[in-house]
């Protein structure tokens, strides 16, 4: 006999397409995100001012962070250890890949300890920067500013197999 509890991956919403029209609506995403159980790697894109970083800034804050955000911008990586309602710690890596001049600048600063560790979750700015020393994502984003001028930004979250096979689910992502 089936177990109804689990979902079907075949009906599992693999890509989902957002408008953020305030930064009210980035928070708002942020929360989502932050439901989620995601662990592993995120990987962030989207050209200079498309809200990388606010997006991150939101969603730690989300999972608990209470102190600054600090770009990772000159640093690469900010870590942080968010202690979670039941008690736990969950680590959160905020990378930022944009001025990395070759990935395997990424071995000597030890961030495949950070995508290596239990439970972590590693969201990437910039991750074309390193995308051939990097592990595939669980999900990827895609930010795009809109033409108008306005605050407007597109949101594109696709789940990668390795999402998929987690039985992630991105239907309940809405703005």
């Amino acid at each position: 006999m089936p177990n109804n509890s689990l979902k079907d991956e075949s009906s599992l919403q693999t890509l989902q397409t957002l408008t953020l029209h305030s930064e009210d609506d980035t928070k708002a995403l942020a929360r989502q995100l932050a439901a989620l159980p995601l662990s592993g790697s995120v990987w962030l894109a989207g050209d200079l001012g498309a809200g990388k970083t606010t997006l991150t800034r939101y969603w730690l804050q989300a999972l608990g962070h209470k102190d600054a955000v600090k770009s990772p911008t000159y640093t690469l990586v900010e870590p942080y250890s968010i202690l979670q309602e039941d008690g736990t710690t969950k680590p959160v890596y905020h990378a930022d890949l944009y001025r990395l001049q070759d990935p395997e600048e990424l071995s000597f600063i030890g961030f495949d300890e950070y995508l290596d560790e239990p439970n972590a979750l590693v969201i990437i700015e910039w991750p074309s920067r390193a995308d051939s020393y990097l592990p595939p994502p669980i999900l990827f984003i895609d930010m795009t500013q809109g033409d108008d001028g306005k605050e407007a930004r597109q949101i594109t979250l696709r789940l990668s197999k390795v999402g998929q096979a987690q039985g992630l689910d991105l239907s309940a992502l809405h703005i």
